[in-house]
């Protein structure tokens, strides 16, 4: 019988090895007992002015997608706003589409995709199908519906590689 370890909530500490049974052992420990770090960042969040996030946030994300964006595909969402949230309301970001760029933009979003911090990570590193983190609830989609699934839709069909190791 193998032994499946759970999904750690911490996607910075490395994934256990079986053959390093008492280092494995103390990173699930420290990932079942640590804190959340989500009101660290969101004290952060809250500090940092949006020129700034939007310095260090909108060239990467708009050369990720450039392809696409070059392609037309973002062309649907020309002047809406989606706010992408950790359960709970804070750390968020809302992004928005203007003149064939992504922005980062200050306030609600007309649709919020909320989740956990393993349904994010999940989600960006492509191990798990979307439909089935919205089926199981762990990621969320309020307010304009029709607009967050057309964004998941459309980050779904898209070719783009994403790591945060």
């Amino acid at each position: 019988m193998a032994f499946v370890l759970p999904r750690p909530p911490f996607p910075g500490l490395p994934k256990p090895d079986l053959t390093r049974p008492l280092v494995d052992q103390t990173l699930t420990v420290l990932r079942e007992y640590l804190p959340s770090p989500a009101p660290l960042i969101n004290a952060i969040d809250q500090r940092i002015p949006v020129p700034v996030k939007q310095f260090l946030a909108e060239a990467p994300l708009n050369r990720m997608f450039a392809g696409a964006i070059a392609e037309g595909e973002f062309d649907d969402f020309d002047g809406r706003r989606i706010r992408l949230e950790i359960a709970g309301g804070q750390p968020g970001i809302t992004l928005g589409f203007w003149c064939g760029r992504l922005r980062i933009v200050d306030g609600p979003g007309e649709a919020t995709i909320r989740g956990s911090w393993q349904a994010f990570h999940t989600l960006a590193e492509r191990k798990q199908d979307p439909d089935q983190l919205f089926f199981q609830r762990k990621l969320v989609i309020e307010g304009d519906t029709e607009l967050g699934l057309g964004l998941k839709n459309l980050l779904d069909s898209l070719e783009w590689g994403f790591s945060l190791r």
